[in-house]
């Protein structure tokens, strides 16, 4: 019998690869947060889970060498740009240290439920063959 891992994993294994996304996104706010200019961005966590669900297409890259890895670059949800928080300093900036902190962590959290999750499923997984043996 087949073990199809779709069906082990379930949607836990498209929601850990959209909370890594949002975590580069909340970091890439947070090393930018005094970078004059820089506008904070979001992730659109439900349209980028159900666009990993689907398998949409992302792009090919060309390989230009016989020895080069075939690499399939698949975007997952849009970023935005967020609303700000604060008034502007001056220098057009966006950023809320302690909103995008707080986020990270909130993001932190939620990968590693995820990941404990998707580790009872696979120990439940693995004890169910060696049991069948």
């Amino acid at each position: 019998m087949a073990i199809s891992m779709d069906k082990v994993m379930g949607i836990q294994q498209y929601t850990l690869g959209v909370r890594s996304q949002r975590a580069e996104t909340i970091a890439n706010n947070i090393a930018n947060a005094d970078t004059p200019g820089f506008k904070a961005k979001g992730l659109n966590f439900q349209q980028a889970l159900q666009q990993a669900q689907r398998g949409m297409d992302g792009f090919h890259l060309a390989r230009t060498h016989e020895r080069h890895f075939a690499v399939d670059i698949k975007p997952q949800g849009e970023e935005m740009y967020r609303i700000p928080t604060q008034p502007d300093t001056g220098d057009g900036n966006t950023v809320d240290v302690q909103l995008e902190q707080n986020l990270y962590m909130q993001n932190a959290l939620e990968y590693q439920m995820t990941m404990g999750f998707l580790d009872g499923r696979i120990g439940a997984v693995k004890k169910a063959l060696g049991s069948g043996s």
